[in-house]
């Protein structure tokens, strides 16, 4: 777990060392709500978003990554002060409830 003040730049820092094809799910303390993000190629995301709305962002570019990741956490975590970080593997978006949680 991460704390929600902090947690941008250390998302970002795990999300650039994320292989291709690999997932990162951040989730909140209580766990009822989540954002998937999926590296799809060097320069680019996809986003899966679960909790308050549902909504699938792709082909994000890293450059807007931090924008889309601040707005993501204000939505879906407002009162969330900390944050739970799992590393998946490798995924895909359409499987994303079958998937194994590694807690980092």
């Amino acid at each position: 777990m991460i704390d929600k003040n902090s947690a941008i730049p250390s998302l970002l820092e795990r999300l650039a060392k994320l292989p291709v094809g690999h997932c990162l799910e951040i989730r909140t303390y209580k766990r009822n709500r989540r954002i998937l993000f999926r590296r799809d190629g060097e320069e680019d995301w996809s986003a899966f978003q679960d909790g308050f709305e549902k909504g699938v962002h792709e082909k994000v570019v890293t450059e807007k990554l931090r924008k889309l990741l601040q707005s993501l956490i204000r939505k879906e975590f407002p009162r969330s002060t900390k944050i739970r970080v799992y590393a998946l593997g490798p995924c895909s978006l359409e499987g994303e409830s079958k998937l194994s949680r590694k807690v980092l």
